[in-house]
């Protein structure tokens, strides 16, 4: 069984082919700056061939034209007809409360996907366009779509809403979503099997470290809490947003002269690690490599960032009561040992320590790099996002 999985970003379609029996990547690769300049083709298959090239094209459409061209040519592709895709899976980012588990796409589901605009702005009506391109150009193929907040909604009101007039929840759906939650539902069942435990006994604490930042806290196999609250801006420190902050802050920021598109541009993309750091990137790469050459604001940077996943990780091992273990995921999570260590270090308070060599070893790998003699285990986890969402999709559509 072969399923497609789409990724649409505002400006860009990531792809992933699947065969599952094997749960092997076939191809995979992404369609840049559409609707921009030079809108650009990556193709990869698994044999290692890439192809680059500028395209032009006009919209999604265009864009999943000129993927599934290539999934499909005589030299470059890997299956000989479109046919031999069965479905596809799509992530949408907001589901509201609307939306609690993975569902085939009809009419009804796009309107959640709708009513969820003012939700998700940016992602959810590119996540409809990536759905409506796939239905005018494989028509009748099922198609799934994966909720980027669903893994969250079985949070209790304690912990989803804010402390405003409830009237603004009930009319207006004002409350804690949660995001990533394919990665942190992916990264729960990983970690179980990993752990040797049912998931149901399964308490974690979950930290997705990348360029955006989310954590969760896992208890009996199903999240309790998490930082990301109505939007992904609430919570960790990221690559350029802020996160947690005065809520008072905004209101001056606005009464200096922004406008609420300037201090919402501001707090999404230019604040975080590239907003403190003092240098003219959000990664963290970067940021490392400057903290070490000296520069001041980006060692400070790096102090914040650690600190606000080391505050959350010591309110979340309270509410999960005592975890068996920390699992780092996400691109920063997966490869910065220097992260990794600098969180365990801080850490010292609740028993758990590092084995400097096992963090070493697992550099994008799974594994643990805890101390044998730690009370709870850190444990390095590799998240597959895309797999997850084909893997929903198998079991709809089967």
């Amino acid at each position: 069984m072969k399923i497609l999985v789409i990724n649409a970003g505002s400006s860009s379609m990531k792809f992933t082919l699947f065969e599952m029996e094997k749960q092997a990547v076939l191809a995979k690769g992404v369609f840049e700056r559409i609707g921009a300049e030079n809108p650009n083709l990556i193709y990869k298959k698994a044999d290692g061939f890439k192809f680059e090239q500028v395209i032009k094209i006009a919209d999604h459409v265009d864009a999943l034209k000129e993927i599934c061209k290539k999934l499909v040519d005589p030299e470059m592709g890997v299956i000989a007809d479109l046919n031999e895709i069965v479905a596809i899976g799509h992530r949408v980012l907001h589901g509201g409360e609307k939306i609690t588990a993975p569902v085939l796409v009809t009419e009804e589901i796009k309107q959640v996907v709708r009513d969820c605009f003012p939700l998700g702005p940016l992602h959810n009506p590119a996540n409809l366009a990536g759905i409506e391109a796939c239905e005018e150009l494989m028509p009748g193929k099922p198609n799934v779509a994966v909720f980027d907040t669903q893994f969250h909604m079985t949070m209790a009101p304690e912990a989803y809403l804010y402390a405003i007039p409830y009237e603004y929840y009930e009319k207006h759906g004002i409350r804690k979503y949660g995001f990533h939650g394919t990665s942190h539902h992916y990264v729960t069942l990983a970690t179980a099997k990993f752990l040797g435990v049912a998931l149901e006994d399964t308490n974690i604490i979950t930290c997705h470290l990348g360029n955006g930042c989310s954590m969760a806290a896992v208890k009996g196999g199903k999240v309790i809490d998490t930082t990301m609250g109505l939007t992904p801006l609430e919570g960790l420190m990221m690559g350029g947003r802020s996160g947690d902050m005065d809520p008072a802050a905004v209101l001056r920021l606005v009464d200096l002269g922004m406008s609420t598109k300037e201090v919402d541009t501001m707090l999404n993309k230019k604040s975080g690690l590239y907003g403190v750091g003092g240098i003219n990137s959000g990664d963290m790469r970067d940021m490392l490599g400057a903290a070490e050459s000296g520069n001041e604001r980006a060692q400070l940077a790096i102090k914040m960032f650690v600190r606000r996943i080391v505050k959350y990780i010591g309110s979340y091992y309270v509410l999960v009561g005592k975890p068996a273990a920390l699992v780092f995921t996400g691109g920063i999570g997966e490869f910065s040992t220097a992260i990794r260590e600098k969180v365990i270090e801080a850490l010292a308070a609740l028993d758990i320590k590092l084995d400097p060599a096992a963090n070493e070893a697992c550099f994008g790998k799974a594994g643990v790099i805890s101390t044998a003699d730690s009370a709870w285990k850190a444990v390095v986890m590799p998240t597959d996002e895309e797999l997850m969402i084909a893997q929903h999709t198998q079991k709809i559509v089967c």
